[in-house]
């Protein structure tokens, strides 16, 4: 029995190929790119090629995906036909063939405004409990898509469960203003303390939600890096989130001076991984506190398998203002 991984030309899919490959599994890849990872080229939006790649399958990791990046460049439509028609096309098929589990990757941009406090509030506690408010086409399809998931565990018995990952893109920042004020490595390691994750653990929280999948039946998991924070920070961290840092992380204010890196003065959300943690047994390696200890011994901040599989941008040309155009 096989596993199919969709969008194994992406960073996601390409660094789980690499990961079961490395296991021995026998793993078949599709994407709409062809790549060294990627063994079915076809769109999951189109059923006969969904259909021919989950012949013989017994888990699916669903990575292919239309991003942010791609609200000013694709189509409503587009979005429809990849993030929902496609999650369907998957889902109908991967139930047809007796999948044993079936693992969806989200995205915490899924809960859209409920991340933006009201001014003068607290930052805000994200989990798992907090109701999506999506603000965009991508949202909107990508918790559309989470509701498939859920409806094909309860109609149908087919094992699925949703992992909303935080940021992991190696690409510059979309927003002008924070590239303008930072060093490229001072935004990612800045956002490790509530908003991003490494690829690594990423990964293992696939491999972990494929396991238990048949046994907890369907879950929704936050997939971000864990914070040093509790939620007796949150008033703190809109303000001064240096002197937050500084309580928790005081160490990291040495690496940074020799940088010349700054923190900003404020957040307005965390990202809280503990359900994923505590449920699934994960065990993220990746962190601030670790990452400034890397800073410390000189080496890079990325794991081994994020400095493997590197950048891939997301459209094929460059635009005027940044990494790719934004709405």
């Amino acid at each position: 029995m096989a596993i199919l991984v969709t969008g194994s030309s992406g960073h996601l899919g390409e660094a789980l190929v690499r990961t079961l490959q490395g296991s021995g599994q026998a793993v078949r890849g599709l994407d709409i790119n062809e790549g060294p990872f990627t063994t079915h080229t076809g769109s999951v939006a189109d059923r006969v090629c969904v259909r021919r790649s989950m012949a013989g399958v017994r888990t699916v990791f669903h990575a292919a995906t239309l991003h942010k990046p791609h609200v000013t460049t694709h189509t409503r439509q587009d979005f429809v036909d990849t993030n929902i028609t496609g999650t369907l096309n998957l889902l109908e098929e991967a139930a047809s063939a007796g999948v044993s589990s079936f693992i969806y990757t989200s995205t915490t941009s899924v809960f859209g405004d409920a991340l933006v406090p009201p001014r003068g509030a607290p930052a805000v506690w994200i989990t798992e409990d907090i109701r999506p408010i999506p603000k965009n086409i991508y949202g909107v399809t990508k918790a559309a898509a989470e509701d498939l998931c859920q409806l094909f565990q309860r109609n149908h018995e087919l094992a699925t469960m949703v992992l909303r990952t935080s940021r992991f893109f190696p690409e510059e920042d979309d927003d002008k203003a924070v590239r303008d004020g930072f060093a490229d490595a001072n935004i990612k390691l800045n956002e490790f303390l509530y908003r991003r994750v490494d690829i690594e653990d990423i990964v293992s929280a696939h491999l972990l939600a494929a396991e238990q999948a048949p046994a907890l039946g369907f879950r929704c998991y936050i997939i971000s890096a864990t914070t040093p924070f509790t939620p007796d920070d949150l008033a703190d961290l809109r303000t001064d989130l240096p002197r937050v840092v500084r309580r928790h992380i005081p160490e990291y204010e040495a690496e940074f001076a020799r940088r010349g890196w700054t923190l900003p003065s404020g957040i307005d959300r965390v990202y809280v991984n503990e359900r994923a943690r505590r449920e699934l047994g994960w065990q993220p390696r990746h962190d601030f506190r670790m990452l400034v200890g890397r800073l410390a011994r000189g080496e890079d901040m990325r794991s081994p398998l994020a400095q493997l599989i590197g950048s891939k941008g997301y459209h094929p040309g460059v635009f005027k203002e940044g990494p790719y155009p934004v709405e």
